[in-house]
């Protein structure tokens, strides 16, 4: 039908009644929702305003290029860190049992969200040291470090304009943990990247009408689209623009409500506000399992992500980052105790070099921001370690074959110069091995040591490289827990 020109008067009139209208249909403002409207409505995208090129379609040598970085990185800090620190593993006298993470005492322990809040208000990291645990994670080798900047508790570590659920405007606490860090990494030359989830047991439009049952596969939410363009967009689009991540690390992407149209439309969104950003596979739903590798072959996200555990062996497909606790836990809990040795984090991430991989490694602060004590035994462990070993870690690459027995682990040098042969444990008097021909006439050093080693190389029995005897004292060795022998020469064909 045909609308009469309206009078200047009437369409003012008809403007302000739109607006009213707009502003009333999602319901009354909570602290969860949008502290300004303006810029939910400005952030937002839909999939046909997102980008005008689809980041999804890059080449292999683009995709190579961006990853580069990261690829060269091989060690990586995970920080777990917020509001469930707080009762660090129990809540009113109920103990979260051993399997059961700190993190995730919210859902486990079904605590009201009315109630989990009063935690949030009382979280005032006070000996928390951004200058400090940037420094920390540089001592111990570690090349980028991820943190929650929200977890599944909804709660935000930065100072949001979207919400007033965050650090600044709903705990005592009154400082920007995430600018802090931002201003401290780029000083010691870390690599900052966040963790992000998708689900949010305290948003109203997300999961929390779920309630006692947070995380569910039996019923959807059906606001949840609204949290999505009025909320998390958002919020990603802030995180982006004031602390310039190099990682997004997407988590929760299992609930219902989300789809892998979404987590394809997620990525272009993120990738169309920073191109050179890299995204993890649970941006989508192409994960599968912990063991984190993708199910399907056009997948969303740029990395797979096995949890707990190290891939069996190589992945020519797509490339991996292991990520994996220091105890049971993420997130702090006071009762776990069963941390894991440095011997086997050195051994671990020896192992995951050698397949190509990066190994993310997870600390949990307490509430107050002091990490605790046998974590930073561990660091400062794998980081002598690192001090002399670090070559055969840092920008290597894989070979074809990674490994020899069970106890020798393989990496190669950027330039295909050198061989790392990194022997889980002391060889004795001699090294022996058969996928390594040296170069004629080349030397062979251990690591850590500025003399030669006598070696001897045969077509059939292979190389053998003979170990003096004073380092047969182990404090005459130039490190602990595992040892790497740098060969100039190539596998063997």
């Amino acid at each position: 039908m045909k609308i009469k020109s309206l009078s200047l008067k009437n369409s003012m009139l008809l403007l302000v009644a739109i607006t009213l209208l707009t502003s009333c249909g999602s319901g009354s403002q909570t602290t969860e929702q949008t502290k300004d409207s303006t810029t939910a409505q400005v952030a937002d995208s839909s999939s046909a305003q997102v980008a005008a090129k689809d980041y999804l379609k890059e080449t292999k040598e683009e995709k190579d290029a961006r990853m580069k970085w990261w690829k060269d990185a091989r060690f990586g800090m995970f920080i777990h860190w917020g509001v469930y620190a707080m009762p660090a593993g129990e809540h009113k006298g109920q103990v979260l049992k051993q399997d059961q993470i700190g993190e995730w005492i919210m859902s486990s322990l079904k605590i009201p969200v009315a109630e989990y809040e009063e935690y949030s208000k009382q979280f005032n990291p006070t000996k928390f040291d951004a200058k400090e645990w940037v420094r920390i994670a540089k001592d111990a080798g570690m090349k980028y470090i991820v943190i929650t900047s929200k977890h599944h508790d909804g709660f935000c570590l930065w100072d949001s304009k979207v919400s007033e659920y965050d650090i600044m405007d709903f705990a005592p606490y009154k400082k920007d943990i995430l600018k802090a860090l931002s201003d401290e990494c780029k000083a010691q030359g870390v690599t900052l990247c966040f963790y992000h989830s998708i689900m949010d047991w305290h948003h109203p439009d997300a999961q929390a009408p779920h309630y006692p049952d947070y995380n569910t596969n039996q019923k959807k939410n059906p606001n949840f689209d609204k949290y999505v363009v009025n909320y998390m967009k958002p919020q990603l689009k802030e995180l982006i623009a004031n602390y310039d991540p190099a990682v997004l690390w997407f988590d929760g992407e299992w609930i219902p409500e989300w789809t892998e149209e979404q987590g394809k439309d997620l990525y272009n969104f993120v990738r169309s506000q920073k191109p050179s950003i890299l995204i993890n596979n649970r941006v989508g739903k192409g994960r599968n399992g912990m063991q984190g590798m993708n199910e399907y072959e056009d997948a969303a996200g740029d990395f797979g992500t096995p949890e707990q555990e190290i891939l069996a062996g190589k992945s020519d497909v797509l490339p991996w980052e292991s990520c994996m606790t220091l105890n049971d836990t993420w997130g702090f809990k006071k009762n776990d105790n069963k941390w894991k040795s440095a011997e086997m984090l050195v051994h671990n991430l020896a192992d995951i070099s050698a397949k190509g991989g990066n190994y993310l490694l997870n600390i949990g602060p307490k509430a107050d921001g002091e990490i605790p004590a046998p974590t930073l035994e561990r660091l400062a462990e794998m980081g002598k370690w690192l001090k002399v070993n670090g070559e055969a870690i840092y920008e290597t690459k894989s070979l074809k074959e990674y490994k020899e027995g069970e106890t020798i682990r393989y990496t190669q040098s950027a330039d295909g110069k050198f061989v790392y042969a990194i022997s889980l444990k002391w060889v004795g008097n001699a090294l022996n091995i058969k996928n390594i021909v040296p170069k004629e006439g080349s030397e062979i050093k251990m690591l850590g040591l500025d003399t030669p080693l006598k070696w001897t190389y045969d077509a059939t029995k292979g190389l053998s490289i003979q170990i003096p005897k004073e380092l047969q004292a182990e404090n005459k060795r130039p490190c602990k827990y595992a040892y790497t022998f740098k060969i100039e020469g190539a596998e063997k064909q």
